[in-house]
């Protein structure tokens, strides 16, 4: 009886708190909360991309097993966008955390069931692990937006997404090699777990095992995200008050900035395929460039936090912009110079002035710095820049949306337009395309928002 009444208090003193504590304390707490929230997501998420079902096609068709399971995921992925426009833009404050378990829970079911179905039905066990996972980030988002320190905290949550895929999708090449005990050493940011008992692990049963290894974390990370305070006054007076939107609010807001949004979606569009194709297919890619995992067995989790150090030092330079409109103007130009750098890497790699590995660096880095701003900063400046009543959320599940879609389209065109080309090939040369198609659509949408005068608040 005395443990139970005692409980309430101390969650209620944690939350107060960091209500009076310092800027860094609060900072740094935020961070660590919304990253280990998020990281542990995608080890229910992405650990299948490690395995390859080398020569294995989807029901004797031109589609690869791989491609058939990448592309159904991604299908439940981008459906569980467009329901996430309503239910994260709806969602009240006290809903989240147990939201949050339910739908980690239930991509974690899938992927038992992936384990157990034949291997050209797991399509239907990934989908409905898809399902669930799309619909976390808008949920994180909401503890971090509307804040002073906002482009801080948003930057630490992206660089969870960035640094996770590498580490989980090691992590699962190392179940399939039987040498997860040697993995766990290699990468103490981690630290050594259950996963050091296990060998040999097949490639239907390894997403599952991953899964289980982080979902005590994942449960311990969402309490610590659910004792954030709710943005102060003055956190409101700075970047505008957010509040859930109703579906006449949504219809408002497109129809306010509708050929700004359209621009923005179609870059997303072909971004969210090109980011997903390199993630997806890394370890292809890396066989293609001269680097085969036997002899490079963390080369994954090496360059993706190389890429998040670079692309976390950007984004938390806009922290230092305090007039809002010049904070949308850096967002984009980290933005375009992300989209330049895919074209201006691939041509030195063509050149042969620099090798794979810095090329692999670089479409890292490139699209992370287009793509996170989307997730992120990009719309959380937006609303405190035209003061326009609402959520980043509901902008940021709106382009996500559509950018999966796109994801799935570019997945099916590889496969059945361009079979011939090897992973490599077709990624040189999806570079130079969203190169040229990233630069004109974000430069068009950056000129129209800027043109946008701010509303008074009511």
């Amino acid at each position: 009886m005395s443990s139970e009444s005692n409980q309430p208090v101390r969650v209620r003193g944690l939350r107060s708190r960091l209500e009076t504590a310092p800027a860094p304390v609060f900072v740094a707490y935020a961070i660590t909360a919304a990253f280990a929230t998020y990281f542990c997501m995608y080890a229910f998420r992405k650990p299948f991309a490690a395995a390859k079902f080398s020569g294995e096609v989807f029901f004797s068709t031109q589609i690869a097993l791989k491609t058939a399971i990448v592309i159904s995921q991604i299908i439940g992925y981008a459906l569980s966008k467009y329901i996430g426009i309503k239910v994260c833009s709806e969602v009240s404050p006290g809903r989240r955390a147990a939201t949050l378990v339910f739908l980690i829970c239930w991509a974690e079911a899938a992927l038992v069931l992936y384990g157990l179905l034949p291997n050209n039905f797991k399509v239907i066990a990934i989908f409905f692990n898809g399902l669930p996972l799309g619909m976390v980030w808008g949920l994180v988002v909401w503890y971090l937006e509307g804040r002073r320190t906002s482009e801080l905290l948003l930057a630490g949550l992206s660089c969870s997404y960035i640094v996770s895929s590498g580490i989980v999708k090691d992590l699962g090449r190392a179940m399939l090699e039987g040498g997860v005990a040697d993995w766990w050493r290699t990468v103490p940011l981690v630290g050594v777990g259950i996963g050091s008992l296990l060998g040999h692990v097949s490639e239907s049963w390894m997403p599952a095992i991953t899964g289980l290894h982080f979902l005590p974390f994942f449960l311990l990370a969402v309490w610590m995200l659910n004792q954030l305070p709710r943005p102060s006054e003055a956190d409101v007076t700075a970047r505008a008050r957010r509040q859930p939107m109703t579906s006449t609010d949504r219809l408002a807001f497109v129809r306010q900035f509708l050929c700004g949004m359209v621009l923005l979606c179609v870059g997303y569009f072909f971004l969210t395929a090109y980011r997903d194709f390199r993630d997806n297919y890394q370890v292809e890619i890396f066989d293609g460039l001269g680097y085969p995992y036997a002899q490079n067995k963390t080369i994954i989790s090496k360059t993706e936090m190389l890429v998040a150090f670079g692309v976390i030092g950007a984004l938390a330079m806009l922290n230092l912009i305090k007039d809002n409109r010049r904070g949308l103007l850096t967002a984009f130009g980290i933005m375009t110079s992300g989209v330049a750098l895919l074209g201006i890497g691939t041509l030195l790699l063509d050149a042969g002035l620099i090798n794979g590995f810095v090329w692999m660096i670089l479409t890292g880095l490139g699209s992370y710095l287009a793509y996170v701003p989307f997730g992120s900063v990009l719309f959380d400046r937006l609303i405190a820049s035209t003061r326009v009543a609402g959520t980043a959320v509901f902008a940021i599940y709106l382009a996500d949306a559509i950018g999966y879609t796109g994801s799935v389209g570019v997945q099916l065109y590889k496969d059945l337009g361009r079979g011939n080309l090897s992973h490599l090939n077709f990624f040189k040369g999806f570079s130079y395309f969203m190169c040229v198609a990233g630069m004109t659509c974000l430069i068009g949408s950056c000129v129209y928002f800027l043109r946008q005068r701010p509303k008074a608040e009511t």
